[in-house]
């Protein structure tokens, strides 16, 4: 049925233009209001918050030049520090540094992933392994990565070698701790049930020992990225050549401050994209969790 107005007389039947656009209204307002749109703003909202409180609490303290128990005097200002960041990334060398560490990082890591899985896998299956390998790994885990510098000079040919083995030795101990706990806290009678269903030694690590234990290996992975940035970037402001540790170490030296802060935030933004990553590939991996799609 359709509604028509009438004025006296008159009867006014509404367009079907004026209908299309109240439909659409409707649609429009309906997808802004939906619990995925608020949701979908709220995500893209809330993490600018503590960005834009930070900037401006940054701004005050550097306008100023506020001295008390931190001196913001010397401080670079927020727009400082922007137009160092847009004269960088127009230069073609601000993309070899961070190309150069990005390979580093994950050149190191992957090696660290890898050996770390693979050793954390022995020493929880293995009575053996265990007493063989465990002590000499708990002695060797707290010597800080950065304190190898020196050794790695001596050992490798080129600093490039150096700065990926500390990198590796910095991410590998959290992937094999993480990979051993993660072994240690699967139900028994899991591997129990297989075993009864007539599975073997490797169908049961593979089909049940390893999917169980992926979440908590991907647990260690992502500490594990992240205490690799640290000793990448401290590593080449020791003894790289290039890379965003030795631009930002670099800028120092020369008294460019807003040239450190914008390797600090290139750290950082390397650093969340990595770790993006390594989120993203664990949410894949592990997907039959429950909880996965959070």
């Amino acid at each position: 049925m359709t509604n028509t107005l009438t004025l006296g007389n008159l009867r006014v039947r509404p367009s079907r233009s004026a209908a299309t656009v109240d439909s659409r209204w409707r649609i429009s307002r309906e997808l802004f209001t939906s619990p995925s749109a608020r949701h979908r703003a709220a995500a893209t909202v809330l993490p600018l918050v503590p960005v834009a409180v930070f900037v401006a609490l940054w701004q005050v303290l550097t306008d100023h030049n506020v001295v008390a128990w931190l001196r913001f005097n010397r401080m670079p200002t927020p727009a400082s520090v922007l137009h160092a960041l847009l004269a960088r990334v127009t230069s073609s060398g601000y993309y070899d540094d961070l190309l150069a560490s990005l390979q580093r990082i994950l050149l190191g890591f992957g090696l660290a992933a890898v050996a770390g899985i693979a050793l954390g896998v022995l020493i929880g299956r293995s009575s053996i392994a265990r007493m063989t390998l465990r002590p000499f790994v708990e002695i060797v885990r707290p010597i800080p990565a950065i304190a190898l510098v020196p050794l790695t000079i001596l050992l490798f040919p080129s600093s490039e070698q150096g700065i990926v083995f500390i990198t590796f030795f910095a991410a590998i101990f959290p992937a094999l701790v993480s990979t051993i706990h993660a072994m240690d806290s699967l139900p028994k009678v899991w591997e129990d049930a297989a075993k009864t269903m007539g599975a073997g030694r490797l169908s049961v690590l593979w089909h049940v020992v390893l999917p169980g234990a992926l979440p908590g290996i991907f647990a260690g992975l992502s500490v594990a990225m992240g205490v690799a940035w640290i000793c990448v970037v401290s590593a080449e402001m020791i003894s790289g050549q290039f890379g965003i540790g030795y631009y930002t170490w670099q800028s120092y030296g020369l008294l460019d401050y807003p040239g450190v802060v914008v390797g600090m935030i290139s750290i950082g933004a390397l650093g969340l994209a990595t770790a993006w990553l390594v989120e993203r590939l664990g949410r894949r991996v592990n997907r039959w969790l429950p909880r996965t799609g959070r």
